[in-house]
């Protein structure tokens, strides 16, 4: 049964406005809070994260922004405070087509949207980049929609989807506190998790499958290795210091397919476990036994 707070929540949303009312813990982030977020940032009146998420630091960013514009500091986004924000909130997501070159509120939304459906852009900045070109072409061929980049009707039905999740169970590859979960961080997302342990700590394959790829990947994840488990699911094992299985091999659940290290993008020695479905970024943690 929803808890009266999340009750608050959507019906404020689907009303245009936003209060200060914080979400279950486990709910993914909201697009249009995320735009809000964005918004925000924009005007230089809040600085944390771009998480969808209600809570007190986007409440008291807002009553900066009408305490600066001469509004009724109330914490909620009615027409006045909306229109206050200028033409970049303008849109909401599916009120135009959007392509490359634009910007606004609804790319923003966009741009959050993609992440939690697995492909996330490089920044939640609003503008609609080369980096969310890519993603969007990405979705749509996971949606199995026409791949031309531009977001129109079919495009915001999709993303109206549930979220993908793993269809197999898997193993955990280490056993260690999770450091940074799936989701949001910063301005950006986090499309696995990360699993702090001591360089050298070996981590086994989250369940039987083949290695698909072994190498080190320029593009952040430094020693990798992923495998293919079958239905369409892939896991990738990140900033690993030596890697112990060879491209092609047949793998077993628990297989030590290397060690923990702090190869490619990495601030200390963890495990970056990722899971992908056709290619779509998933959240691991309900697939781990």
């Amino acid at each position: 049964m929803p808890r009266l707070g999340d009750i608050k929540v959507a019906a404020a949303l689907a009303a245009g406005v936003f209060v200060a009312t914080a979400p279950p813990a486990h709910a993914a982030g909201r697009p249009a809070v995320a735009a809000l977020q964005v918004t925000l940032r924009h005007h230089h009146v809040y600085q944390g994260p771009v998480d969808g998420i209600i809570g007190d630091r986007t409440t008291a960013a807002v009553i900066r922004f009408q305490r600066k514009h001469g509004l009724t500091p109330d914490g909620v986004v009615g027409p006045k405070t909306r229109r206050a924000f200028g033409r970049f909130a303008r849109h909401v997501l599916g009120s135009r087509p959007l392509a490359p070159g634009m910007a606004g509120w609804d790319v923003a939304e966009l741009q959050f949207a993609l992440a939690w459906h697995g492909f996330p852009n490089a920044t939640f900045d609003g503008g609609f980049g080369r980096h969310t070109e890519r993603a969007l072409i990405k979705f749509q061929r996971w949606a199995h929609l026409t791949p031309d980049g531009i977001a129109g009707p079919g495009t915001f039905r999709a993303l109206r989807a549930p979220l993908p999740l793993c269809p197999i169970a898997l193993a955990w590859p280490l056993q260690a506190p999770i450091g940074s979960p799936f989701g949001p961080r910063g301005t950006g997302f986090h499309p696995g998790i990360d699993l702090p342990a001591a360089t050298g700590t070996p981590v086994g394959a989250a369940g039987p499958g083949r290695v698909i790829f072994t190498g080190y990947d320029p593009g952040g994840y430094g020693n990798l290795v992923e495998i293919a488990h079958g239905a369409g699911v892939v896991s990738m094992y990140a900033h690993l210091s030596t890697i112990l299985v060879r491209f092609g091999q047949s793998v077993a659940t628990g297989t030590r397919v290397g060690r923990v290290g702090t190869s490619g993008e990495s601030t200390g020695p963890h495990l970056h476990f990722e899971v992908r479905v056709r290619g779509a970024a998933v959240d691991p943690v309900p697939a781990l036994r």
